[in-house]
């Protein structure tokens, strides 16, 4: 079995081992390809609470490759994670340029690149997490094979059935709304505004053009309708956007050819407003099958059969069973996992 030296380079050890224990010497180890792992999805459909999960269970650093919420500000609109959610875990490329430049996936592939080394250099491992395919394309799929040549890919694809998730990014938009939406909005307007560059290309800004136009010549009545309007068009191009985003997974994987794990999180969905049914629906059918998808990845372990690999998955089952019923973003009460993981691993290195 090898592992990628980068996931045992850190700082401090990520487990303690006995010194009256067997050795390992790690430098006469192959050298491997780094570790990256690439959450894809349509939006809405869970990929950030999942790049959490991920995250907070391993040394893990977020790269967001959304080509929207990569500028800065709108928070709502382009549904943002907020720092709380973040629960302290690093984020790359997320709100930090210039809402009225214009990104492009060259820009993308560039920062990208860096943010992985960074990451890597720290003995940290990359979750890429966003619904701009084209942006992650450009990057894996590089002219040259810079990527693939140094790095090997796990590719978690979290699906939701599109009837399902219409209604839900429907929901998310009247939320959104609630939350201050237009507020939000209205500094964004300008009646010669690009609405094909930077921020101003978001759902969102373009459907609220008219109902901003109207303010101060439009009586009660009509700005009303015009609201309505402008949300009623946010919603269709919402789901229209998932469709094409949906789409281009389906290229990715049927024409391409890019080994994807598919994880269904339906049955989340199904259960949504009711919390507990909910969470543990996601825990089920998403967190747990997605942790052992990485975990395996992580260490190589090829197949089913693999001793070591029917001990990890022993460990993780175990592990996960014996902690609390998961809550949102919230993974923090089984940190000691990883080492858990690692710890079950080891035999297999001797």
């Amino acid at each position: 079995m090898t592992i990628s030296m980068a996931m045992w380079t850190p700082t401090q050890p990520l487990i303690n081992i006995s010194s009256s224990g067997p050795k390992i010497n790690v430098t006469t180890l192959p050298r491997q390809k780094e570790k990256v792992v690439l959450v894809l999805g349509a939006t809405g459909t869970g990929k950030t609470r999942l790049s959490i999960d991920l995250a907070t269970l391993f040394p893990a650093e977020i790269i967001n490759s959304d080509k929207i919420q990569v500028y800065e500000g709108l928070d709502i609109v382009t549904n943002k994670i907020t720092k709380e959610e973040q629960r302290t875990v690093p984020h790359h490329l997320l709100g930090t340029q210039n809402p009225n430049s214009e990104f492009s996936a060259a820009n993308f592939c560039d920062k990208a690149s860096l943010a992985i080394e960074t990451i890597t250099s720290r003995g940290k491992l990359p979750i890429i997490v966003g619904g701009s395919n084209s942006y992650v394309e450009a990057l894996i799929d590089d002219d040259d094979y810079k990527f693939r040549s140094r790095y090997d890919l796990c590719c978690l694809w979290v699906d939701v059935s599109m009837p399902v998730l219409r209604s839900y990014v429907a929901e998310r938009v009247d939320q959104m709304l609630e939350k201050g939406m237009v507020e939000e909005l209205r500094p964004f307007f300008n009646p010669n505004g690009d609405y094909s560059r930077g921020i101003r290309k978001a759902i969102g800004v373009p459907e609220f053009d008219k109902y901003f136009r109207s303010e101060g010549l439009a009586d009660e009545e009509t700005r009303e309708r015009l609201l309505e309007e402008a949300v009623r068009e946010m919603k269709e191009n919402t789901w229209k956007l998932a469709g094409k985003q949906l789409g281009k997974i389906q290229r990715l994987r049927n024409v391409k050819r890019w080994k994807t794990q598919r994880v269904d999180a339906t049955p989340v969905f199904r259960k949504r407003g009711e919390l507990q049914e909910a969470n543990e629906a996601w825990r089920k059918a998403v967190a747990e099958p997605s942790v052992m998808i990485v975990a395996q990845f992580l260490h190589n372990l090829k197949t089913s059969n693999d001793i070591s690999n029917l001990s990890l998955a022993s460990t993780l089952q175990n592990a996960i069973a014996s902690s609390p019923p998961l809550q949102s973003m919230d993974w923090g009460h089984i940190p000691a996992l990883y080492d858990r993981i690692c710890a079950d691993a080891l035999p297999s290195l001797k």
